[in-house]
């Protein structure tokens, strides 16, 4: 029997989990990625809280552009947010998905906007 697609997304997502972890010093962005839009936020896991948040949904300045823009404007203010609450540092989980084409352009503007990876 063959996986579906979101089946082996899952299996990926639950071993990359296995080895990633956001503590309070260094808080851990994951990254969710609809068909139409994408979210991104900022997680320490040690007290179970969402730190920081941004996604493109209901957001005026991606009107108009593909989501590969979208996702690098997602990742710039995501990254100016965390800056004002004093997050510089995180660690990347891309929630299973491929590193290319969205993901990427998300992580880039996040580092535009000032996180380090």
């Amino acid at each position: 029997m063959s996986l579906s697609k979101i089946q082996k997304r899952n299996k990926i997502k639950r071993r990359v989990r296995k080895n990633i972890f956001g503590s309070s010093e260094r808080p851990r962005l994951s990254v969710f990625r609809s068909n139409k839009q994408i979210y991104a936020q900022i997680i320490d896991d040690v007290n179970g809280i969402t730190l920081v948040s941004a996604s493109s949904y209901k957001c005026k300045d991606v009107e108009g552009k593909n989501k590969s823009e979208q996702a690098v404007i997602v990742g710039k203010m995501l990254g100016e947010k965390a800056v004002k609450a004093g997050l510089l540092s995180v660690v990347f989980d891309r929630n299973g998905y491929q590193y290319h084409g969205r993901i990427k352009s998300l992580a880039e503007g996040a580092r535009d906007g000032g996180l380090k990876f």
